[in-house]
């Protein structure tokens, strides 16, 4: 009886070890609970770091002395976690190096994915067992992170190109092989954005569907903003273009109710990221 005891107690401690796993650059033993260290991201806020790790504000800005965030700044965060799990979370994860989920959207394949993460096709097929480059919308991926991201040498070449129609599967086995395209021929650049999202109620502006403003995609652009909070994503159509004033100021974008429903955003302003396809001049 006192085995099964304790095979019951480790499963408890590692399912709970699991679900407060959090990517982050380090953790630290204070007073016995953990403190995270976390590097501050384009936009980042007290606010949203203390919604990501589920503290509250106020403890890291005393914990921090207030100091400003800026981009890189490491800020510690103090959690109420015992210090123990934080270990066996780093060696759980030992085998498998670091790495972040990611789910799989309409129309990916393991080339874009590698390259929007700097890593390559070959490691993402490993750290998933995968047989073939074939992908499901909706499947959850494990993406490398950190020093073992790209196991072979990897050219840092950002795609350029927004293609209209999808790249074949074969253009997974032989991705180094093939030359940049220039962005003029198909007269369209990639641009990726990550910033505050608002959503309004407008009467200019219907509620209940899928649009939004920005202020220099051109009106009929079709944006995909996904919240990584929820791990979920949308699209949505430009509308308009937007000025700044109290409600947007510092936002990259503004959506409907509808699309804010739509991505599980739980306050009217929230992290997101937006891709889309710009004219070249």
């Amino acid at each position: 009886m006192r085995f099964f005891y304790f095979i019951f107690f480790v499963f408890i401690s590692l399912g709970a070890t699991a679900s407060n796993a959090i990517d982050s650059i380090g953790v630290e033993n204070q007073n016995g609970n953990q403190l995270i260290l976390h590097k501050v991201q384009a936009k980042e806020t007290y606010y949203s770091i203390a919604r990501l790790y589920k503290v509250s504000p106020r403890s890291i800005i005393e914990q921090n002395n207030n100091i400003p965030l800026h981009i890189g700044t490491l800020v510690k965060v103090p959690t109420e976690r015992p210090f123990n799990k934080a270990r066996l979370s780093s060696q759980a994860n030992n085998a498998n190096s670091n790495f972040i989920e990611y789910k799989v959207g309409r129309r990916e394949f393991l080339y874009t994915i590698a390259k929007r993460f700097n890593t390559t096709v070959e490691a993402i097929k490993a750290l998933n067992n995968l047989s073939s480059d074939k992908l499901s919308v909706g499947q959850t991926l494990k993406i490398p992170q950190g020093q073992n991201a790209a196991t072979p040498a990897v050219v840092e070449v950002r795609p350029q190109v927004v293609s209209p129609s999808p790249l074949p599967e074969e253009a997974d086995e032989k991705t180094e092989e093939k030359p940049r395209i220039p962005t003029s021929r198909l007269g369209l650049s990639e641009r990726n954005e990550r910033g505050v999202a608002v959503w309004i109620t407008d009467e200019n502006l219907d509620g209940s569907k899928m649009l939004a403003l920005h202020r220099t995609a051109p009106i009929g652009t079709v944006v995909k903003i996904t919240n990584p909070m929820t791990d979920r994503a949308t699209f949505v159509k430009v509308v308009g273009k937007f000025t700044e004033n109290e409600t947007t100021k510092d936002v990259i974008i503004v959506i409907t109710k509808a699309t804010a429903e739509l991505l599980g955003a739980l306050d009217k302003r929230f992290q997101v990221s937006i891709d889309y396809g710009m004219p070249n001049e």
